[in-house]
């Protein structure tokens, strides 16, 4: 699904955590990772990397926010349009901080 709407998957790696869906995007790695969420019986976690507005390549500063909202909307109408997919909902900063 992440294809028909302009993002190519590199590669599906099993991590500790959950899955990490890895994006080709040249300007700076760009990826999916989804684990589960003990606290509900069928929830998952699922967060974009890089978290950060900007990341460092070869001394330069890239801004990240326009490829990660992208993502982040392509994301969420691919889970909106998915049967079984409820209570889906992004955690503010804050939150991510407090865990």
């Amino acid at each position: 699904m992440l294809p028909s709407v302009g993002f190519e998957v590199e590669d599906l790696i099993l991590e500790d955590w959950g899955w990490s869906v890895r994006l080709r995007h040249d300007p700076f790695p760009l990826w999916i990772g989804c684990g589960s969420y003990p606290e509900y019986e069928d929830g998952f976690l699922c967060f974009i990397e890089p978290s950060k507005p900007y990341v460092r390549k070869w001394l330069k500063r890239i801004p990240t926010q326009q490829a990660v909202e992208r993502l982040g909307d392509a994301v969420e109408r691919i889970l909106r349009g998915s049967k079984g997919v409820r209570g889906l909902r992004w955690w503010t900063e804050a939150e991510v901080q407090q865990r």
